[in-house]
């Protein structure tokens, strides 16, 4: 049964704020901690990451379970992790630089964390950008599809991002990676799966051999 696509689309819209609502809650009645800085840091950075694996699981789940109005949703889920890593970076651009853009390259080679999610980030700008009905159209359907795998790089770019932030408690880390690593195996699967079947049907004996 196809669900009402425009109400669902407003339960995650709704859904999808309500960390960012809590957060700024929190934060208005500083309640984020005895570290409010590297409180907002991490929650938006796992944030960001939720949200670009929600977006990856789409295409996994509306193969398995035959749902195919699940694309439908797509778009939206990676809008929020585009929206989740802007406040990422604004975190750290605002509380951990002021705004002094001339110390972040010297930065981002000094830790190479910062390198990592730096380019995480960029490369969701180009995703972020296209991800309108107008822009599909303009890039033609496959060039589209083409450029949104940067995706991949992306997400991997993220989890190691956190992975070399992380000093101590690896578990997060380490379960985004697994996650991100079955849903990457997942597309290898789908792809290698009718290449060894097309290598291996010439070999069966044809019954009137």
């Amino acid at each position: 049964m196809t669900p009402d696509i425009k109400f669902s689309k407003t339960l995650i819209f709704v859904n999808s704020l309500v960390p960012a609502a809590l957060l700024f809650w929190d934060g208005y009645h500083r309640q984020l901690g005895a570290n409010p800085l590297e409180f907002i840091t991490h929650t938006t950075g796992a944030l960001t990451l939720i949200f670009l694996l929600l977006s990856l699981t789409v295409t996994p789940f509306l193969r398995i379970f035959r749902l195919p109005w699940l694309i439908k949703f797509r778009r939206m889920v990676g809008l929020f992790a585009f929206f989740y890593g802007c406040l990422h970076l604004l975190t750290y651009l605002w509380f951990d630089k002021s705004f002094a853009f001339g110390a972040i390259p010297h930065d981002v080679a000094k830790r190479p964390f910062i390198a990592f999610g730096m380019l995480a980030f960029f490369l969701m700008v180009p995703l972020a950008i296209t991800s309108t009905n107008k822009m599909v159209k303009r890039l033609g359907g496959r060039r589209w599809s083409r450029l949104h795998k940067i995706v991949y790089v992306a997400a991997i770019a993220g989890v190691l991002h956190y992975y070399l932030l992380v000093k101590a408690d690896i578990r997060k880390p380490i379960a985004f990676a697994i996650a991100l690593a079955a849903l990457l195996g997942f597309r290898l699967l789908k792809k290698l799966i009718p290449f060894v079947r097309r290598q291996i049907k010439p070999t069966v004996p044809s019954m009137n051999g």
